[in-house]
Order: C-alpha cells, then sequence, then structure tokens
C-alpha cells in the first residue's frame, strides 16, 4: 500500500512538475481492446485497457468513462497489475467513445469507438414498372423498412432473365430505395425474377422475389375516343371506336382489357366502370342499356394482362336515341292565401321513375287530362298562372320530339291558417344539411314538404322542394346546389288531406366562416357619462354565416378594458360610467360560428357639456325664469296700489281742498276708539310755519289772492324771514296741503298805540291764516271767478280757523285759548304766536 502511495506521488510530480512526457506519449502508455467496435443495440460490451510495460502507470491510477461518464472497473488478477477490465452490460448509443483515463488529471490515455445499432429489416413490398412512353426502361421500388439500423445500410437489386439465362446486380448508395433498369438488360416478353439485399455491419436480408413480364408491368398511355354514335333501331345504346396512344400501338390487343365510365349531362358523379374484354384498337364497341334521348360523357382506360391501368382518357359525349317520356313528376304547388291574389305557383322534379327520354323537353299544365285548356307550356321546373276560379285540379305532362308521357294529376289545395311545426333545425351534416322538425298535434299530417331556396336569390328557378312522409322527422339535403357561406331559408309545410298548414322557416348555412365585413360604429347621443353606439346591420351578402354576436372593445388612455356584448338582432349599446377627462377607443367584433372579424377602431372623447346637458340647463332655466316672473308678476298683482302709488303718487284737487273737509274726512276715514272724549290726532302729511304782518297791503293782498301763482315761498316775500320751501316729513310720498300763516311781530310803536287805544283790555289776536297749498304741483285752475272762502279772507274778523264762529269764542262759550287742548296736533301752531 505505501509502494503504491510512493509510486502515485512519483507520477504527478513527474507529470505537474517536470512535465516530461508530453499527450502523444502518455497516449502510448496503455490500449483498449474489445470484441468488436460494432455491436447490436442494447447488447454487453467488455472492454480492457492494457498498461505496457514501459509505462510508469499502474491500474491504480487509471479509471473509465463513456461518453463523459464515470464507470466502474476490475482489476484482472495478474503477476504485472497492467490489466484494467470494465463491462457495460446495457451499451445504448448509437454512438459513444469507451476512454481510459488517468484519475487525477482524466487524462486520456487510451480509448475506443464503439457504435451501436440493428440489422437490416427485409425491404417489403417491391414493385416494378415499365415505361412504354418516350424511354423504355424498367423502375423498381421497395420500402426498407420502419426501424432505423443506426447504421450504414447497403441495397443490392438482383435480376434474373429465365430465358436467356442472365443475370443483373445493381448496387445503391445508402439511403437509395429505388433503381431503374436500361433497355438491354431486360426483354419485355420474357419473364424475369428480382430481389432486393439489404447489408449492414451488423448482417443483411433478403427480400421476397417476383416474376414479372415487362410488358405486363408497363402502364400504357390514355386511350383515346375515336368517336360515338348512335345504335339504329337500338333505344339505350351508343357505340364507341377507340386506340391505344401512337406509340403504344404495336402492343398486341389480345390480351387488352378496358374499363368504360359514363355520366349524364346533369349527373352529379360517374358510374361505375363497365370491363370490357376481348377488346381491339380501333373496333366499335356498343354500350348498352343506357337512358332513351340522353346525353352521356364517356371515359376509358386500358391495360395489358394485370398492368397497372391506364390514366382516364379525356371525355366525349353522345345522345341515345329519343323516346316519348316515361313515369310521374313530384310536384309542389304553392296556393295563396290572400283572396287578392289568384296567381298560383306550382314546381315540379323528375322522380325516381321519370326518364325524359330526350334532349328537348317541354312541360304542359292543362285543365283537363287530354291536354285541353293549357294554362302554361314552359322548359323550366316551375309555373306561375292565374287559376280558374272553379278549378279543382291540374294536369302536369313531359314532351319531347319522340311523344308525351302520361298526365300527372295534381290536386288544388287550399291553404289552412293552422300551425302545425312546434321546431324546425337545420345543421351540416355529411356535407349536406340535416333538417329536424316536429309537430304539436296528433295524429300527424299526411306528410310534409320542405322548400329551400337561396336567400340571396329571388327567383322562382332557384327554389328546391322534398317530400317527406307523415312518420318522417328528418331529411338530408345534399346535392351540387348547395355551396358554402350562403344563406339558404329552409321551410317546412305539413301536409293534409284538404289542404296545406302555415310553414315554420329557419337561415341555416352549409359551412360558416368569418364575417366579410364589419359595421362601422356610430357615436349617436351622449349624455352625462352615458355614451350610445349605433351601427348598421350588415348585409346578407357579407355575412357568411349566423351572426351570433356583437363584441365591444373599448378602453381609455390609461389601459383600463372594458368588454360587453350585444345580441345579433341589437343595433345600439350605450356605454356607462365614461369619464370626460379622457381618450376612449373602441371597436367592434362580429362573430359566428365558423369565426370572427374585428373593425377599426375609433376615438371619442366626451365633451363636459354635451348638448343634452346643455339643454338640461337651458330648460332648467328657462323653467325657473319663469318661475320668477309668475312670482313678480303675483307680487305686483297684489301689490297694484302700493307700486301705482310709488310710480304715479295720487295727487289730490287743491280747488276742491278745504282744511274742513280735510279734517272732516281725515277723522272719518280714521279708525278711531269709541271713547268720544278721546281726540285723536289729525295726520297731516306736512305743516309750515309763515310769520306774517298784521296788515298787508293792497299789492301783497292782490298777490295772496291770485290762484295762479306758487305759494310756497309767500312767507319769505311778506315776512322777510327765511322759510325752509323744502319738505322734510317723513312721508316722502305725500304732497304738502297747506300752510298756516303766523301775524308777524309788531316793532313799532304807533302800532302800539294804536292797538291799544282801540282796545281797553288786552290785545287782540289776529287769527292764523291757512293757506291754499304749498304744493310745488301747478294749482288747477277753476272756471269761475276766485272767491275765497271764509279761511282765505285773512281780513275777515268773523272767521275762525275752524270755519265761521263769534268774536272772541265759540258758541258754546269756552275760552279760544282752551281749542287748542281739543286738537293736540295744532298746539304746534302756539310756537309762533306771540304776545303783544
Amino acid at each position: 500500500m505505501m509502494t503504491s502511495t510512493w509510486v502515485s506521488v512519483i507520477v504527478v510530480q513527474l507529470v505537474l512538475i517536470h512535465g516530461v512526457k508530453t499527450e502523444v506519449e502518455m497516449q502510448s502508455c496503455a490500449e483498449v481492446q474489445t470484441p468488436s467496435s460494432v455491436v447490436p443495440m442494447g447488447s454487453t460490451v467488455t472492454a480492457t485497457c492494457v498498461i505496457k510495460d514501459d509505462c510508469p502507470l499502474v491500474i491504480q491510477h487509471l479509471e473509465w468513462r463513456l461518453a463523459d461518464g464515470l464507470i466502474p472497473s476490475s482489476p484482472v488478477a495478474n503477476h504485472s497489475h497492467r490489466l484494467s477490465t470494465v463491462v457495460i452490460s446495457n451499451f445504448n448509443h448509437s454512438r459513444a467513445f469507451l476512454t481510459c483515463s488517468v484519475k487525477a488529471s482524466h487524462q486520456v490515455i487510451a480509448g475506443v469507438a464503439i457504435r451501436a445499432g440493428y440489422p437490416p429489416e427485409v425491404p417489403h413490398n417491391l414493385r416494378c414498372q415499365t415505361n412504354l412512353t418516350s424511354y423504355i426502361s424498367l423502375t423498381c421500388n421497395w420500402e426498407p423498412g420502419l426501424l432505423e439500423t443506426h447504421l450504414m445500410t447497403k441495397y443490392t437489386l438482383h435480376t434474373e432473365i429465365w430465358d436467356l439465362n442472365q443475370n443483373f446486380s445493381y448496387e445503391l448508395p445508402p439511403g437509395v430505395h429505388h433503381v431503374t433498369i436500361p433497355r438491354p438488360d431486360f426483354v419485355l416478353f420474357s419473364e424475369m425474377k428480382v430481389l432486393v439485399k439489404a447489408v449492414n455491419e451488423l448482417g443483411e436480408s433478403t427480400s421476397a422475389s417476383i416474376m414479372l413480364e415487362p410488358v405486363s408491368a408497363a402502364k400504357f398511355d390514355p386511350p383515346k375516343i375515336e368517336n360515338i354514335d348512335v345504335v339504329p333501331k337500338r333505344f339505350g345504346c351508343l357505340r364507341l371506336r377507340w386506340s391505344l396512344y401512337k406509340s403504344q400501338d404495336w402492343v398486341p390487343a389480345s390480351h387488352l382489357n378496358l374499363e368504360v365510365r359514363l355520366r349524364t349531362v346533369d349527373g352529379p358523379r360517374w358510374s361505375e366502370p363497365i370491363l370490357m374484354t376481348r377488346v381491339r384498337p380501333k373496333r366499335p364497341m356498343d354500350q348498352c342499356r343506357l337512358l332513351h334521348g340522353t346525353q352521356y360523357f364517356v371515359q376509358i382506360r386500358v391495360r395489358y394482362k394485370q398492368s397497372p391501368w391506364s390514366e382516364w382518357s379525356s371525355s366525349q359525349s353522345g345522345v341515345t336515341l329519343e323516346s316519348a317520356p316515361t313515369g310521374r313528376l313530384d310536384w309542389w304547388m304553392k296556393v295563396p292565401r290572400d283572396p287578392k291574389e289568384v296567381n298560383v305557383h306550382l314546381l315540379w322534379k323528375p322522380s325516381k321513375q321519370f326518364r325524359a327520354n330526350g334532349q328537348n323537353v317541354s312541360f304542359i299544365v292543362s285543365l283537363q287530362k287530354q291536354g285541353k285548356g293549357k294554362v302554361c307550356t314552359t322548359r323550366k321546373n316551375y309555373c306561375i298562372f292565374r287559376l280558374p276560379g272553379r278549378a279543382k285540379r291540374v294536369y302536369l305532362s313531359a314532351v319531347n320530339a319522340a311523344g308525351k308521357s302520361a298526365p300527372t294529376e295534381i290536386q288544388i289545395y287550399s291553404t289552412k291558417d293552422l300551425m302545425v311545426m312546434s321546431e324546425v333545425t337545420a345543421v351540416p351534416q355529411d356535407e349536406g344539411l340535416l333538417v329536424q322538425w316536429s309537430s304539436v298535434i296528433t295524429p300527424p299530417p299526411t306528410g310534409y314538404v320542405l322548400e329551400w331556396r337561396p336567400l340571396l336569390q329571388t327567383h322562382p328557378s332557384h327554389v328546391q322542394f322534398e317530400n317527406a312522409a307523415r312518420n318522417q322527422t328528418h331529411l338530408l339535403l345534399t346535392g351540387g346546389s348547395l355551396e358554402p357561406y350562403q344563406p339558404y331559408g329552409i321551410s317546412v309545410y305539413p301536409r293534409f288531406k284538404d289542404g296545406v298548414g302555415l310553414p315554420l322557416t329557419v337561415e341555416a348555412y352549409l359551412s360558416q366562416k368569418a364575417p366579410a365585413m364589419v359595421p362601422k360604429i356610430q357615436i349617436q347621443k351622449t349624455w352625462g357619462s352615458h355614451v350610445e353606439l349605433t351601427w348598421d346591420e350588415i348585409p346578407l351578402s357579407q355575412r357568411n354565416g349566423i351572426i351570433q354576436n356583437y363584441t365591444i372593445f373599448y378602453w381609455d388612455d390609461k389601459g383600463h378594458t372594458q368588454i360587453l356584448r350585444a345580441g345579433p338582432d341589437d343595433r345600439k349599446l350605450t356605454l356607462t360610467d365614461m369619464s370626460s377627462e379622457s381618450l376612449y377607443e373602441v371597436f367592434m367584433m362580429v362573430s359566428t360560428s365558423g369565426g370572427s372579424l374585428n373593425g377599426s377602431a375609433i376615438h371619442f372623447q366626451i365633451d363636459p357639456f354635451d348638448t343634452v346637458t346643455v339643454g338640461i340647463v337651458f330648460i332648467l332655466g328657462g323653467i325657473g325664469l319663469l318661475l320668477i316672473s309668475l312670482s313678480v308678476l303675483l307680487f305686483c298683482w297684489y301689490k297694484f296700489k302700493r307700486l301705482k302709488m310709488e310710480f304715479w303718487p295720487a295727487v289730490p284737487d287743491p280747488a276742491n281742498s278745504s282744511i274742513k273737509k280735510w279734517t272732516s274726512d281725515s277723522t272719518r276715514d280714521a279708525h278711531f276708539p269709541r271713547d268720544d272724549r278721546e281726540q285723536n290726532q289729525i295726520y297731516l302729511s306736512h305743516l309750515s310755519f309763515l310769520d306774517l304782518p298784521l296788515k298787508l297791503n293792497k299789492e301783497d293782498e292782490d298777490l295772496w289772492m291770485s290762484g295762479a301763482e306758487d305759494t310756497s315761498d309767500l312767507g319769505e316775500s311778506i315776512c322777510g324771514s327765511p322759510v325752509l320751501p323744502s319738505y322734510s316729513g317723513s312721508n316722502t310720498d305725500s304732497v304738502p296741503y297747506a300752510t298756516v300763516i303766523f301775524p308777524c311781530p309788531t316793532t313799532t310803536s304807533s302800532t302800539s298805540s294804536t292797538s291799544s287805544s282801540n282796545s281797553s283790555g288786552p290785545p287782540h289776536r289776529k287769527p292764523h291764516v291757512y293757506l291754499r297749498s304749498e304744493s310745488t304741483q301747478p294749482l288747477l285752475e277753476a272756471e269761475d271767478s276766485f272767491t275765497p272762502k271764509c279761511y282765505q279772507n285773512i281780513s275777515d274778523q268773523h272767521c275762525s280757523f275752524f270755519g265761521p264762529g263769534h268774536d272772541g269764542g265759540s258758541e258754546d262759550g269756552d275760552d279760544p285759548e282752551n281749542l287748542w287742548d281739543h286738537f293736540p296736533f295744532l298746539r304746534a301752531l302756539a310756537m309762533n304766536d306771540h304776545p303783544n
């Protein structure tokens, strides 16, 4: 053990420090030995690493690796300890390196590449075909098998011509599974044996051999139909002549086979091929048991013995001899429900037993069985005619150049207002439309009529129908008339003994796809946070299917996306919770069961004040203004008198004013208390005080007596004392009515003496004078001459302030001084009453 350790240390020092040996020298120290470098996939592999005598390494310094993976090893007991063996129980790599390397540095000192795979499978499906068109050759093909060998496999084709005892071999490159044998290496009419061998490093395999005659393996070019004629006096027969392709007409005709197929002009498919034997090119060949007077398209193909059939020739047409039509016609009559509509729609088609037996076939609808009373003659499959009022039935016949068919009797049924059908569905199935229906009455009607037509075609010639038995609840509609992506209207009519009930109609498609267009979105109106979107209906020709729904996608500038769906019959949709601060983008997706299509996007933004909002504001504003106006008018109505006084003050007539009248009227109008002992104040609007001299001269008296002058400033002109001409009362609406004039005080001695000489007692007081008005309004002129009243005559000693009276007192003997007590409001006059 110590010896091995020291040896390892020495080796490491030699490799890492001194670097004496190179990589090439290290690899020459050992060798990996295996039984084979190619092994079967999954087999056991044994390898041995042999260290040479001059190499300082020992087996304890080595390790095994397979494709970068470490595998355990076991030493072999011998005297030199120079061998290391590894066993791989399941080798599953198609190619991998098995190496022996140093443990410390992982340096490879020896290795070997091992491949694994499978032996070749037996080639199968060997077939050969001769080309007789231009360059004559024989081509053989085969299939190598499904299992991958992971090894290079070579194929070799071997042929043996028995008549000539010649053998040929053709070795092919790897991966090639066909070979073309040149013309000198085979004989057309001699049999030959053909087989294929496959070889790889794990083994070989051989295919089953085939025996063939090269001419029997030839695929001929399509033959040619020279012409097609009718067979004289033989109905339903066609005679045709044919020939081989020009470069192949040397082939013996004794072993040629021919197939014929036919199709009527309006037939949907070809008939089953008819095998013809013992045929020779350019020899007439008859084909019978065909329809009379019918045009056929004919094709043929040929082969030699069991060789592959040639392609079908080009089509040629021929017409059999005509005869009178036979069989009956299926019909469908639609009588209008409206009594004003008298036209009848009659449709028909050949039944399974009908034979037109001619090319130019026309149809006659008559009122009598013998063909009299014709109402319609046409070559189409429908007729619209006016039905006589008493007709109960009509007769339908087919006519060609050879004769007329037996008439088909058609009963004229009335239309009943009876709904029998409860449900009708139509779904695609097996390249057709499966129509199913159910009835709500028991027992069911005597039969049903299915009518269908393309909705994009309105002409009656496109209408088709099919009759169904009473116990039938479904029918498969097929035929070339049904086209994909086209809408069809399918109606189911119940039939009774004496009439036809109301139909139930559905729309159907043979197949659907996405619509061809998306309607344009229009913003119809906005109000508040709502937006109403509208769109037009998609034209029927652009739908390509039944519309399932309309999907609206919209989002704002922040990326918040909303999705709304509308039904197939909806034409508008309202978006809610919209913000006027965001810009929105919206587009529509229209869907059918066959796909969806997205429309173009539009952008919009809600106005803060839209038309509806502005209208509402105007309406509310108008209503508010109307209410205010009505309130003002009602207020003015109730306050009419007060407002009238504000704008048009009431000015009394000065010509009719008097203090007595005024006083009595004011007293009477006022609401006095019932206690007569208490005197109410007289509510005067304004009082002005003027001081006048005791005696007026003539000029002043004339001035005083003039009724046309304004007396508002009379006090100043008489007494020379300032008097306020303006009014300063509490009620500005009133106009001053009167001015009380006081005598001026005496200032001279002569006046005093005169007064004293005239009276021995106290000086006599002059009565107060009451002027007419202080108003600035112009006084009304009386028609008569001015005659002053008692209170206007200032020199009359018998007049007092309140009317005529006695000298020095009143009638009841009271002191005149006491009169002021009865008139509290006039006590203010005492302030200007000066004693002598």
